[in-house]
């Protein structure tokens, strides 16, 4: 049996991140001299991004600037950031909140863009160390797949789980906060809709994360081999 990797992440900032490619690499490592096949299994874009191309050499960035930009609210980043890095408001949609405070404070700590530092990435595996395969399944077989996902969640008691996540009273920018059907029950549990109604607005959700996969897959990787699943 190969040596298998799997990274189950509901999302994450740069720290993270370069922790998991860490650990990912020593993973690969051990594999390897075990004469085993390592098979990095997954669909969270930014960390299989990392892992082969490497990071940005982003500084890190100082925690007093930091707090101010998070302390923000939504329309004052949007014009901040439109200001400061217009290319970057350019990309962004106004709802991403979490990549806007990130272009903004990389500007404000570095005087320089993102984007200018992402022209560099280090530590990463390299394309020639990875034969990349994407499992390409149709958009209906997908969507079907999802709504039985949700439904099974939901019978294996996503809703208390949310409630107990609810409770800890984390802040909303925290990123398990914003993972797909959280949101959705969260509202449902606050009394703002009824459970199919947050099931229906998660399966909306879960259906356009998949689009992003999709489109990361192929602006990121274009030469990867594209497979059916039979």
């Amino acid at each position: 049996m190969p040596h298998r990797l799997y990274g189950v992440l509901a999302g994450a900032d740069v720290c993270s991140v370069a922790r998991w490619v860490e650990l990912a690499k020593a993973e690969i490592a051990a594999a390897r001299a075990a004469g085993r096949q390592p098979i990095i299994v997954g669909g969270t874009g930014m960390y299989l991004t990392a892992l082969v191309h490497g990071l940005a050499p982003v500084p890190a960035i100082d925690e007093q600037l930091r707090a101010e930009v998070r302390a923000l609210d939504p329309a004052s980043a949007r014009v901040a950031l439109e200001r400061e890095d217009p290319a970057a408001a350019a990309r962004l949609m106004p709802a991403d909140r979490q990549r806007t405070l990130r272009a903004l404070e990389v500007v404000r700590s570095t005087g320089r863009t993102l984007a200018d530092w992402q022209q560099r990435r280090d530590g990463g595996l390299g394309v020639a160390a990875v034969q990349g395969i994407i499992v390409d399944r149709p958009r209906a077989e997908l969507n079907a797949r999802a709504e039985r996902r949700l439904a099974a969640m939901l019978a294996a008691g996503a809703r208390d789980e949310v409630a107990t996540l609810l409770a800890l009273e984390l802040p909303g920018e925290v990123p398990v906060m914003k993972a797909l059907a959280v949101p959705q029950l969260a509202a449902h549990l606050a009394g703002r809709c009824s459970i199919n109604d947050a099931m229906a607005q998660a399966l909306i959700a879960t259906r356009q994360y998949q689009k992003r996969q999709q489109t990361w897959a192929r602006n990121q990787f274009p030469d990867w081999q594209r497979i059916s699943p039979d």
